[in-house]
């Protein structure tokens, strides 16, 4: 998380498996937002050994409970696949970063090849009831763009060792626009 620093917001904070990558001389405080009771449940034991000052909040993306402008950084790692109303939560986030902050994301989604495209689209319903509301066909760029955010620095590709109807990664830094 190199380009994480002051206030983070992390949306989908999960178990907390990106907490050893914060810099902690650049962290000021952490809003570790998610709302499953079992991961924050698993997260609570790698919160208390991080050293860092990271408060969980248990609520969705659509809804954050922070002013305006108060976070430097949100960082997003592979939530906006299943928030039900992604487009919301990326106004959230908008809403709460500081004008000079940044959005850090990391996402699945729709590939650019139209064979996968279409397994993706045929698949996407039956996936998303086993795999917890997944989209495998979001297109997070745009998406992104959509929320009000310019796209800094973006990166793409297939990830390894993944099935390419899961596995187009989108990556980088976006700023309120």
């Amino acid at each position: 998380m190199p380009g994480a620093r002051g206030r983070v917001l992390e949306i989908g904070f999960g178990s907390g498996l990106n907490l050893p990558y914060y810099d902690r001389s650049r962290v000021e405080c952490i809003w570790a937002l998610e709302p499953s009771q079992e991961m924050r449940a698993l997260a609570a034991p790698r919160v208390s050994a991080s050293g860092l000052d990271a408060r969980m909040v248990d609520l969705p993306g659509e809804a954050l409970p922070l002013p305006d402008h108060s976070v430097d950084a949100v960082v997003v790692t592979y939530p906006l696949c299943t928030i039900p109303d992604a487009a919301a939560a990326l106004g959230q986030m908008r809403r709460v970063l500081r004008p000079e902050g940044h959005l850090l994301f990391c996402e699945h989604g729709a590939a650019p090849d139209a064979g996968v495209r279409r397994w993706q689209d045929r698949l996407n319903g039956v996936w998303g009831r086993l795999a917890g509301g997944c989209n495998l066909n979001r297109e997070m760029s745009p998406l992104i763009e959509s929320a009000g955010f310019r796209l800094d620095e973006v990166h793409s590709a297939y990830l390894r060792r993944t099935p390419r109807i899961s596995g187009y990664n989108t990556r980088g830094i976006a700023s309120p626009r």
